[in-house]
């Protein structure tokens, strides 16, 4: 069975256009007809769904269908994800089709994404001319600077999970597509500064207050329903994966840049 994978959006969380992204991640794979296409060529369809639906997550981060009209997102940019999850399902979508939910994923080829980028791939230069890292401090008491969690996924990793379902087309449904562990930005950071030989020098500003509101201070993909449909890929650790983008990827480009 063929397959097509639909990951095209807007992906800024700090999007405020309603409109702007209701119709390029909810109403366009409706006008396109991207499933009906899929379902009339007997083509598998997978498209991406985000982590960013599951909000401050108060009801958790399962994976499970019934649970999606419960989550209550934090920006304008998961509630247009949660939009469309809601409607696969509606539509008895994802009996067949497969939903993804991206957690924070970073790697190679991310530069057109502009803001949006990793704060890997943002904060290498400055870690390689200034030695030094900027960090949000946390404006939560239960979190000290620094020490809010995320879970990073390599995207060699995303790319992994995401291809198993292409192998399985008899899987259908929402997935959690991240590595099942949380990890703190001072985790990240001084994984950068031991893959570029720094010592580590972090220094902490206020977070924008447009945002304090939005930000997820927690988040860890459950990988329960993704073990249970067969998929047992092993994730690199952050430190490993921090260092195969920084030695492999980054510190090229920043060669490359410079001659």
């Amino acid at each position: 069975i063929d397959t097509v994978f639909h990951m095209g959006a807007c992906s800024s969380t700090t999007e405020s256009d309603a409109d702007y992204l209701v119709e390029n991640n909810y109403r366009y794979t409706q006008r396109i007809g991207l499933w009906w296409e899929a379902r009339k060529e007997k083509v598998r369809f997978i498209y991406a769904s985000s982590a960013a639906t599951y909000g401050g997550g108060e009801h958790g981060y399962k994976d499970e269908e019934h649970g999606l009209q419960s989550l209550r997102p934090l920006n304008m940019y998961g509630y247009s994800k949660q939009m469309f999850d809601i409607y696969a399902r509606k539509k008895g979508w994802l009996n067949s089709a497969v939903g993804l939910k991206f957690f924070n994923v970073f790697g190679p080829n991310e530069n057109h994404k502009g803001d949006m980028r990793s704060v890997i791939n943002k904060a290498f230069p400055t870690v390689c001319t200034e030695e030094k890292m900027v960090l949000f401090k946390s404006h939560r008491p239960d979190y000290h600077d620094g020490e809010q969690l995320r879970d990073f996924v390599y995207v060699k990793d995303a790319v992994e999970m995401a291809l198993f379902f292409m192998d399985h087309p008899s899987v259908g449904g929402i997935y959690n597509i991240g590595t099942g562990k949380a990890r703190s930005w001072n985790d990240v950071a001084n994984a950068i500064f031991t893959a570029t030989g720094k010592p580590p020098r972090i220094e902490y500003v206020s977070m924008p207050e447009s945002i304090r509101e939005k930000y997820q201070y927690y988040t860890q993909a459950d990988l329960g329903k993704l073990r249970k449909a067969g998929c047992a890929h092993e994730c690199m650790t952050l430190e490993q994966a921090i260092e195969d983008y920084v030695c492999n990827y980054l510190s090229n480009d920043l060669f490359l840049a410079d001659t």
